[in-house]
């Protein structure tokens, strides 16, 4: 066989030198007392093939969970899985998202980008895939567009500038994005008085680290990179940021728990709300958010369990911080210090966060640019949340209202989480200044309706 040039030629077209070539050296890497089940092992996980959890989801989800892009007739996620191109524009009379909108409109735009390439060679079909895959919901508008690396921005900004613009309700190619992480600046207005209404307080953000392709089109070894150098950052936290950082279950990319978390872990993680769940929506699948699943993913938390830092997800990381009181000052300020932190880390080893003048932070959706930030508080507002005019006041405040359980979620006995309606345009502390000082106002109406005191909050609330 060794001399016969069509095997040659099919080892050589399936890559099969390689691969065996990889396996020897990890092999001979790893050492284990037998060879034959780490070999088997090898084959059977990313990106040679499927993890052992990524095989019992449904067969539409395992098909973004190899090495290649999501690829699934069955629903109807077809578009570009080369990563090339075409050369006519797909069809969009059909679909509901702002990049769909704006190319039916400008198809010369995607004539002139077609055939652009970033340094890192994300395509445009790499952005565009998820929108395309996915027509979306005749009353919910998504993006239709994700970034590749952090110059995509800049390379197909034709199409990126005026999707960011429409998206946020008016951001111009030549605006700049104030950044302010000053705690001294922020608000000391105390939003609960009598203590009785506001539950918790919570500000997150993502953040992208130089260098790496953003999720989309990370590659495997690339990922694996990208969660050493963040684990480094997290493991230098100190004093009451100091915590251990936890692979998913089942990933094999972190030496120092080399099968991940315990299942038992993840899934008090996952309850809590404190963790990221599988990539279970063709949106984030053909965004490429669940290749290689699940290796190189995991989260660090602190050992008061009030920080949390995911890493892997549909960001390179996703902080959170929290606390079960109304101190958002404080709060904020964990926030502040966790990425200061890590920052300085990512410095050291010749690395940043990705930030730019007119964007911001960096980050793989446009709706998250800017600050990229949420500040949010669980409040109780029964009586306020009844009112007809709830969310169109909350509008006016730059407030939005969410469910107990996340976006687009109903209220439980009246409880909501409050947060600020913009990303981009503000700054941090003017984001969290504008959640405090609405909530305090929130509050000071409920107090007045338990007062029955209506026609006082009718004029106050009318006048915003």
């Amino acid at each position: 066989m060794e001399k016969d040039p069509e095997n040659l030629e099919y080892l050589r077209k399936q890559k099969v030198p390689d691969l065996i070539d990889g396996a020897v050296q990890a092999l001979v890497k790893e050492r284990p007392a037998d060879a034959r089940p780490w070999l088997a092992e090898y084959f059977d996980y990313p990106p040679h093939g499927l993890a052992k959890g990524v095989k019992k989801l449904e067969g539409w989800i395992q098909v973004g969970c190899g090495d290649k892009p999501y690829n699934c007739a069955e629903k109807n996620a077809t578009f570009a899985p080369d990563g090339v191109t075409p050369d006519e524009m797909p069809d969009f009379s059909n679909h509901n998202n702002f990049m769909a909108d704006f190319l039916r409109e400008h198809k010369d735009v995607y004539d002139a980008l077609k055939k652009k390439t970033t340094p890192n060679n994300v395509t445009l079909a790499h952005c565009m895939k998820t929108g395309v895959d996915n027509p979306g919901h005749p009353h919910i508008k998504t993006v239709g567009l994700t970034a590749g690396d952090e110059e995509s921005y800049e390379v197909f900004k034709e199409l990126f500038d005026p999707i960011i613009d429409a998206r946020h309700g008016g951001y111009g190619a030549d605006a700049k994005q104030p950044t302010d992480l000053d705690l001294a600046k922020v608000s000391d207005t105390d939003m609960d008085p009598d203590g009785k209404y506001v539950e918790t307080t919570r500000v997150r953000t993502g953040r992208s680290i130089k260098g790496y392709r953003l999720p989309p089109t990370i590659e495997f070894e690339e990922r694996r990179r990208l969660e050493a150098i963040a684990v480094k950052g997290l493991s230098n936290l100190s004093g009451d940021l100091k915590g251990d950082y936890f692979p998913l279950h089942g990933s094999h990319s972190y030496s120092a728990k080399p099968n991940g978390m315990s299942e038992e872990k993840e899934g008090d993680l996952r309850k809590m709300g404190n963790l990221f769940q599988e990539p279970d929506s063709t949106l984030l699948l053909a965004s490429g958010m669940g290749r290689h699943w699940p290796d190189g993913r995991g989260i660090f938390h602190n050992d008061e369990k009030n920080l949390f830092v995911w890493v892997g997800e549909e960001d390179h990381l996703r902080i959170v911080s929290m606390q079960r009181d109304k101190n958002m000052k404080e709060t904020f300020g964990r926030f502040v210090r966790a990425c200061e932190q890590v920052q300085k880390v990512l410095k050291m080893e010749g690395s940043d966060f990705m930030h730019s003048d007119r964007l911001g932070w960096i980050l793989t959706c446009p709706s998250n640019l800017g600050t990229g930030l949420r500040a949010g508080t669980l409040v109780n507002l029964p009586l306020f949340s009844a009112r007809s005019d709830f969310k169109d006041v909350l509008k006016k405040m730059r407030l939005q209202a969410r469910g107990t359980a996340g976006v687009d979620s109903a209220s439980t006995g009246g409880k909501w989480d409050i947060s600020n309606a913009d990303r981009i345009g503000k700054s941090e502390v003017e984001l969290v200044n504008l959640v405090i000082d609405g909530v305090a106002q929130l509050v000071k109406w409920e107090k007045l309706l338990e007062e029955g005191k209506t026609e006082e909050v009718d004029k106050a609330s009318s006048s915003y």
